[in-house]
């Protein structure tokens, strides 16, 4: 008797598990054949822009940091393409990742959009949204302000430029630069942050006269998309 009870329970299993199987919806099969890539997060760790997901795929573990969203442990998300950064460094937890992915967007639903033959996701970028910081800075002398720059952004493409702002925020690392956000005070059509890229570290706090080379509508790809970004910029003393 305690041999049938173990054959039917087997047999329930493996029914069940087949069901399972069949109940993967052909929306799914579809997009994951067209690329994009189901995790399940194992652990979820939040800061101040980013979601950091320890996830499994396939029976792999690796490590995806997308924009800040509400992310739960034991759920299954959506992402189409990453860039990977090996020994990144993340000063806000004081952790370097061996191996991480940058992606664009972290979905909890199918990206359907594909197979309709509409936009995938991840094609707008998700920069964090940057607030308004109330700094009065004065013009280094010889440079402009930021909302001169926003103001004549093609008049100053690809030339070198002098602009003073107060450090509003950091990200180290990022594809081998530092990425700061300068504010001065002033403001263009909504434009008051600039985008600086450099190879020094600066902090919060710090009001800073910059030169550096101006490139517009600049397009890295993962959510790192520019209408003026100053790059390689190093500090005036």
């Amino acid at each position: 008797m305690q041999k049938v009870f173990l054959s039917v329970f087997v047999l329930f299993l493996m029914l069940a598990v087949g069901c399972a199987k069949k109940e993967q919806s052909q929306e799914e099969i579809d997009a994951l054949k067209a690329g994009f890539h189901k995790v399940e997060a194992l652990e979820v760790i939040q800061v101040s822009s980013y979601t950091y997901l320890r996830v499994s795929e396939n029976g792999s573990e690796y490590w995806l940091a997308g924009p800040k969203m509400d992310a739960k442990k034991g759920e299954f998300y959506y992402y189409e393409k990453g860039m990977e950064m090996k020994g990144f460094k993340s000063t806000e937890l004081d952790k370097t990742f061996d191996s991480i992915l940058f992606v664009n967007e972290i979905s909890d639903k199918l990206p359907t959009a594909v197979i309709k033959g509409t936009p995938p996701m991840g094609n707008t970028p998700q920069k964090p949204a940057i607030e308004k910081t109330e700094v009065s800075v004065e013009k280094y002398p010889g440079g402009i302000s930021i909302a001169e720059l926003f103001a004549s952004s093609a008049k100053y493409a690809g030339k070198e430029v002098k602009i003073r702002g107060k450090v509003t925020k950091v990200n180290n690392g990022i594809m081998g630069k530092n990425w700061l956000h300068i504010q001065d005070g002033t403001e263009n059509k909504g434009d008051f942050d600039l985008t600086v890229t450099t190879a020094a570290e600066f902090n919060v706090g710090d009001v800073i006269a910059f030169s550096g080379k101006i490139a517009i509508d600049k397009d890295f790809g993962y959510g790192y998309s520019y209408k003026v970004l100053l790059e390689d910029a190093v500090a005036i003393k």
